[in-house]
């Protein structure tokens, strides 16, 4: 056997899936044997596994062992000449087996490979190549400070940016998505060290066989997809907690004592960088929006009044003038935002909808005061005007700044290029139409040389085509363009803006990236998912209006509970938003679901212990997650009432 390929999978399915699609037709005409090693997922994986991949070695875990040791389990199973660590979210290009193992061939001295790696939108991933993490190389990745001399080899050892992308070199350490190593290599240095449960693991054997007088090299003549990159982490501070306390496993184990001292001290230095940099980031990405409206909108008002009060020679109580537009302000920015005018796309019927009932609560509670608190009602009718002239100018500057990030509704009629053959092209478009809100257009276009009927030209006239067009998103059916066509035109064009995707036949899914945050994302068939803005915020006055009702009716309702002091407790739980009424079932895998608070009860509530599976609450989570209703909260919290004073 020439090659073993070790999967570890954890809840990941649909990219596996496609992993293993790649595999498979990397894997003809060649000595090869696979391996899925599954770390108790829930979602259904294995099962797929065993229909779809029946030629693959497939080990259940029945708890989540971890990295290292979920790989050490195939590794000494394996019978390859060589172990390849392949992340279940990566594509590899039909050729890509062939050419490392020729590599490995050619070069006896060679005990670890690497490969060029992209992410879901075509960018090249830094952590291809990557060198030993010192404490000072360690620092400047941490920090940051790498991105500032990104060619500089004292500032960016870590990812070896003074070696070019597109060159084979010698390099300390491999990554762990794609890691391929030398059979004879591993029985002399050993395996994974399991003390690594994530991250950190691939550094240390990396660095084991070189130390082991073994070469370690980057090859880039063939490049993989890596969805879940390591930018999709670089602003997660868990992610530079768990990489710090792996780095630090990593010091003591290599490092003199007094060196891995100072590494503790740098990283610690590093991660409060980071961590400071990361609040202020959150703070300006959430708040600048919300800021802003609330300065010019009171700003506008101020000037209104100043005007008005000239004209009608008035003179206004300056604390008076001041509480009572703070108030305005905050009353229309508030109704505006539970009216959704602040969700994406931008809607100017929400905004007009915010603003107006904004006035009327402005006008109630005015009629509400004492007299000697009352404030001109025209300023009010004038402050509306403002309001809505206000929100309409500066959302039309924002679109015009950043159209993405400013897009509005009805405008967001995306433009697909589909490359497949007229049948696959036929699905795929189904598939997008069902899962878009607006109907999209969809070009369709030749994977090959001949263009059929209703095809708009071939894959080769792809520019010319998103150009024309003004396509946005450019999905390839992996049933009909090959995995390396696919990644070499990701390349190529992962710069015009476009958006990246891949359907696997006979799916109901695409994989790809719509964000420069994110390299990877599942698009599935979801008509009204509990991770949009307005479910989310509709779940959230549901639960208020719900719980202050119960509040309300308290002598009444607490005799239809079963636990009546822990009802109580959970009425004021859900009002300050600690707890939901209805949250996910407990599951291994319901982390992988968008997050909402623990439930007072859940899909499965009412259903014994005994009869429950993780794989039956799992999917009781996902159709509960994909198409939420509040009206489904509603539902469940009548039928299971008594269960409302649960812990």
């Amino acid at each position: 056997m020439k090659l073993s390929v070790i999967i570890v999978n954890y809840n990941v399915e649909h990219f596996l899936e496609q992993c293993l699609l790649s595999v498979r037709r990397a894997s003809e005409e060649l000595q090869v044997e696979t391996w899925v090693v599954d770390n108790a997922s829930v979602d259904g994986s294995c099962a797929m596994v065993e229909e779809r991949f029946p030629e693959v070695k497939l080990v259940r875990n029945k708890d989540n062992v971890g990295f290292s040791r979920a790989n050490n389990q195939a590794i000494r199973a394996s019978n390859g000449e060589y172990v390849l660590l392949l992340n279940p979210d990566t594509v590899v290009e039909e050729d890509t087996f062939r050419k490392v193992i020729d590599f490995m061939d050619d070069h006896p001295k060679a005990g670890g490979l690497g490969v060029r790696m992209v992410d879901g939108k075509g960018k090249f991933l830094p952590e291809s190549k990557r060198g030993l993490p010192t404490p000072w190389v360690a620092f400047c990745k941490i920090a940051g400070v790498y991105r500032l001399f990104p060619k500089s080899k004292r500032f960016n050892h870590y990812y070896m940016g003074y070696l070019e992308e597109d060159e084979a070199n010698e390099v300390e350490i491999l990554s762990g998505a794609f890691m391929l190593m030398r059979k004879d290599a591993l029985d002399q240095v050993g395996l994974l060290d399991e003390s690594f449960f994530m991250y950190g693991e691939d550094i240390d054997l990396s660095w084991r066989i070189v130390t082991g007088g073994w070469d370690n090299w980057y090859l880039p003549d063939t490049t993989i997809i890596h969805y879940k990159g390591e930018s999709t982490k670089k602003g997660s501070l868990n992610y530079v907690f768990v990489f710090y306390r792996a780095m630090v496993i990593f010091a003591k184990k290599h490092f003199s004592a007094r060196n891995a001292q100072a590494f503790t001290t740098l990283i610690n230095l590093a991660i409060y960088a980071r961590a400071a940099l990361a609040i202020l980031n959150r703070f300006v990405k959430r708040l600048w929006l919300p800021f802003t409206d609330g300065v010019l909108l009171f700003g506008g008002l101020w000037l209104l009044q100043e005007y008005y009060a000239e004209v009608q020679h008035k003179i206004f109580d300056a604390t008076l003038v001041r509480n009572a537009f703070s108030s305005y302000t905050l009353a229309w920015m508030l109704s505006v935002f539970f009216s959704g005018g602040y969700d994406r796309p931008l809607s100017m019927l929400r905004i007009l909808r915010g603003v107006l009932i904004g006035s009327v609560l402005i006008l109630l509670a005015y009629s509400l005061l004492p007299e000697n608190l009352r404030f001109s009602r025209a300023l009010v009718l004038i402050g509306s005007i403002w309001s809505v002239v206000y929100f309409a100018l500066s959302r039309v500057v924002f679109h015009l700044l950043n159209k993405e990030q400013f897009a509005w509704e009805g405008s967001g009629n995306k433009h697909f290029a589909v490359v497949a053959e007229p049948d696959e092209t036929e699905r795929i478009e189904a598939l997008i139409g069902q899962a878009k809100a607006t109907l999209p257009t969809v070009i369709s276009v030749a994977p090959g040389k001949q263009v059929a009927k209703g095809q708009f030209g071939t894959v080769d006239q792809l520019a010319e085509i998103i150009r024309v067009h003004r396509v946005d998103e450019v999905v390839f059916s992996s049933r009909d363009v090959p995995a390396g066509e696919i990644i070499d035109l990701m390349g190529r064009y992962s710069n015009t803006g476009v958006d990246f995707k891949i359907a696997p036949p006979d799916t109901l899914y695409m994989i790809g990236s719509n964000s420069i945050d994110t390299s990877g994302d599942l698009f599935m068939l979801e008509t009204n998912g509990i991770h949009k803005p307005a479910n989310r915020r509709k779940k959230r006055v549901f639960d208020l209006l719900s719980a202050l009702f119960l509040l309300v009716t308290l002598p009444v309702s607490i005799w239809f509970v079963r636990k009546k002091g822990h009802y109580i407790l959970n009425l004021f739980r859900v009002l300050f938003g600690d707890r939901t009424w209805v949250g996910y079932a407990t599951s291994k895998a319901a982390q992988e679901l968008p997050s909402v608070s623990s439930g007072v009860i859940n899909p499965a509530t009412g259903i014994p212990e005994g009869q429950r599976t993780d794989e039956m609450m799992q999917r009781l989570n996902v159709i509960y997650a994909r198409d939420y209703r509040f009206i489904k909260d509603l539902s469940m919290m009548y039928r299971f009432f008594a269960y409302l004073g649960d812990d």
